[in-house]
């Protein structure tokens, strides 16, 4: 039994510059914003992201860290369009594979089983593979033979995730409504990280279905509480509404200026007294 318990700076010293990176949650819903943060303190650049595209995305590319992206949309949710990835797409600031949600499940559930490609009929009559070019589709070998497309597996040198709930060893719990695929972001990966809300001894009383990422899958454990604001981490709490309609209204040096210039403490610090200041 090994303790995999880390700070979000032992992470970040574990990734590096090129990489291709995931990062679990959906839109605005439990991101790993912890680790995200983290990665900003760095020097990493050059990364290529494969993300359910929220606030993660739009922070790396507003400081322009990404070199590719892989999503199949980034959105704050509530705001439909993430400000920021927009405004560095529209700069041509990297390059951009777009491809439907149920493109990108089957691109991990092909990377999670370490299968090339999985085959699907998303994107079949779509502009997806006007956008996509390099897409292929293949034919099936059975009496239908049916024209598919050929999703490639979306491998990943690491991946980080965040959860309501871990132990040292590395087993994560969700207790919202959805898992979102950290599994399967994990499982594509050859390293994982995982955040989460609390650290517990164990699971002895768990709801099995809600026992969502396996020790064997994951790579290092960081205690984070309030690790995915400002986006919702329910039912820990909700997205704050209100400091993401600043993120989104503010200009990037400023708002990189007041809340990410020191560590995560310093960050929900700077967060607590903006409230403050609203009141």
């Amino acid at each position: 039994m090994t303790d995999k318990t880390m700070t979000p700076e032992d992470v970040v010293a574990r990734l590096h510059s090129g990489m291709t990176l995931g990062i679990g949650g959906w839109g605005s819903r439990r991101k790993p914003m912890a680790l995200v943060r983290a990665l900003l303190r760095s020097d990493i650049t050059d990364l290529t992201v494969i993300s359910y595209g929220g606030p993660d995305v739009g922070l790396l590319a507003a400081a322009g860290r990404i070199r590719k992206l892989v999503a199949a949309f980034a959105t704050l949710d509530s705001i439909p369009l993430e400000p920021h990835f927009r405004a560095a797409r529209q700069r041509g600031a990297f390059e951009l594979m777009e491809i439907d949600e149920a493109m990108f499940m089957w691109g991990l559930h092909a990377a999670a089983n370490r299968l090339p490609f999985l085959p699907v009929r998303a994107g079949l009559g779509s502009d997806v593979m006007r956008v996509n070019p390099g897409l292929r589709t293949v034919t099936s070998p059975y009496e239908d033979g049916e024209t598919l497309v050929a999703v490639p597996a979306l491998r990943m040198d690491a991946a980080l995730v965040h959860l309501n709930r871990a132990d040292r060893l590395g087993n994560g719990q969700y207790l919202g409504p959805d898992p979102y695929f950290d599994d399967l972001f994990c499982e594509a990966a050859d390293r994982a990280y995982l955040s989460c809300e609390r650290l517990v001894d164990g699971f002895a009383a768990a709801a099995p279905q809600t026992l969502l990422v396996n020790r064997h899958t994951v790579t290092g454990v960081v205690e984070a509480p309030y690790g995915a604001h400002f986006t919702s981490c329910v039912p820990d709490y909700g997205r704050d509404e209100a400091f993401q309609k600043l993120y989104a209204t503010t200009p990037w040096p400023e708002f990189a200026e007041r809340f990410l210039r020191g560590d995560e403490k310093s960050y929900l610090s700077a967060v607590e007294t903006w409230h403050e200041e609203q009141t």
